[in-house]
Parts: C-alpha cells; structure tokens; sequence
C-alpha cells in the first residue's frame, strides 16, 4: 500500500535557513507527496496507461515462470552482494538512459533498480549543482550522470518501493531536483538486452510513480539542505550516515485500482 503517498499538498522545498530550524528534525516525507485525489484528469489517465503496460509485462513474463528481476540475473552467474546485474549494466546509446540491479540492504528487500540518465540524454539546461567542499571527484562533463530513483523488489521480483539516496551511494553528479525531475521523462530503455518487458516494465514503472518520484526528490533536496546549514564545512555529499534521504512503499495493483476508479 502507498502508505506515505496521501495527505496534504505538496510544498516547496524549504530554504537552508527554514530545513536547519530543528537540526534533529529532518524534513516531513509527506509534505512533498501529493494525495491522488489532488492530481488532475489528464495526469491520472496517464499515470493509469503506464500502470497498465507496468501489469502487461508482469503478465507476459508470469505467463512462463519469469519475472523483471530473474530476467536482469539471468545467465549472470552467482548473485553476489554489491555487484551490478547485468554485469556491465543496460544502457541505451539513443536515450543515455541506464539502469542496473543490485542488493546490499540485507532483510529489508532482494535488491533495488538504479535508474540513471547520462549527459547526452539530458535537457538543455540542466547543470550539476556547484559544491567547492567536494572531498571526491563528481563525474563531468561527457562522464555528468544523474541517478533518478531506485526501486526496491522483493523474492519473487514484484516492486515494494521507491527511494532517493544521497551522492555518495552512486557516484553520480549532483543535480537539482528540478533539473532531474526534467530528465524523468527521458528514461528509455528502448531494446531487447537483458529482456524486452523487463525494460519495458522499467520505464513504465518511473511514468506512473512519476508524480511521487518528484516529491522523492524535492525531499531528498530539502534533507541536504538541512544536513549543509548545520554542517557547513563538511562534505554532506560524502556522509556514510546519510544514505537514503526518502523511501515510500508502493503497491502496483493497489494504485492501478484506484486510478482505475478515479480516470
């Protein structure tokens, strides 16, 4: 169930000064997570399309035993904790999307999907945030790569969540929310390597979440924002106990059920 995605209004990210008010109180998830009644029309039709063809994949692939997550593992060898599956992750040279699976976070889920756009699929624009205190190399220019949104799966490869992580956890280049949320929609994986429907599955998975994934990352802003006012000299971008700034549980069948009712 999409426990955390109800609720008030999705507000601005506070400033600095507002997120270091109470340096022990990081900022409220759910300030930034829109309820689905608040969503409009047209954006709760398009999100009811995505869940769809997110259910058409899961059935092609049920149909024969398989799921998105055995289709990324498969002929992979042995799963290994921290490795990256495939191998040498999926990228599309049109989009510049990329993606991989892997697992480190123990009870808690199988493993997670990291989504990531490349510079060249990125919108005109679109810089990474200026940060002197870096104490590690961001990748640049042709190597700028900007992580989107990781999914938690569970044993038997159906999506339990969605989180946003700090810098450190991917290496990518730091990007401002609205700039990633720009990239979103550039997610492609447009070919058939590792498996036609579990890239399929993949992007659709980022158009009907979209709406919670932007409050994943004006949230996960905001958590900086708070973690940098009270640490000024440091690298917040490097601190081990920051890892994921936000998580929100979801339930495919739940949410395509109520945008059923309310499209």
């Amino acid at each position: 169930m999409m426990t955390t995605a109800t609720g008030s209004a999705p507000v601005a990210a506070p400033s600095a000064a507002e997120a270091s008010a109470d340096p022990l109180a990081p900022p409220e998830l759910s300030g930034f997570l829109p309820a689905l009644r608040e969503l409009d029309l047209p954006t709760r039709r398009r999100l009811r399309d995505a869940g769809r063809e997110v259910l058409e994949c899961r059935r092609v692939l049920a149909k024969v035993g398989l799921n998105v997550v055995g289709e990324v593992l498969r002929d992979q060898g042995e799963f290994v904790e921290m490795a990256h599956y495939p191998r040498d992750d999926v990228f599309d040279a049109d989009t510049h999307a990329q993606y991989y699976y892997h697992a480190h976070r123990g009870d808690a889920e199988h493993g997670h999907f990291h989504t990531f756009l490349r510079a060249g699929g990125m919108p005109e624009g679109a810089a990474p945030l200026a940060f002197p205190q870096a104490t590690e190399p961001w990748p640049a220019g042709d190597d700028a790569i900007s992580h989107l949104v990781a999914i938690s799966m569970d044993a038997w490869g159906e999506p339990i969540g969605l989180f946003a992580c700090n810098r450190w956890v991917t290496g990518e280049s730091w990007y401002p929310a609205e700039d990633v949320i720009r990239m979103l929609g550039r997610f492609d994986i447009d070919h058939a390597w590792p498996s036609w429907p579990a890239n399929r599955w993949l992007g659709a998975m980022l158009r009907l979440y979209r709406p919670w994934i932007e409050g994943l990352l004006r949230h996960r802003d905001a958590v900086i924002a708070a973690r940098w006012a009270t640490r000024p000299a440091e690298d917040v971008f490097e601190d081990r106990e920051l890892e994921i700034t936000g998580y929100v549980p979801v339930s495919v069948e739940r949410l395509v059920a109520a945008l059923e009712d309310a499209a």
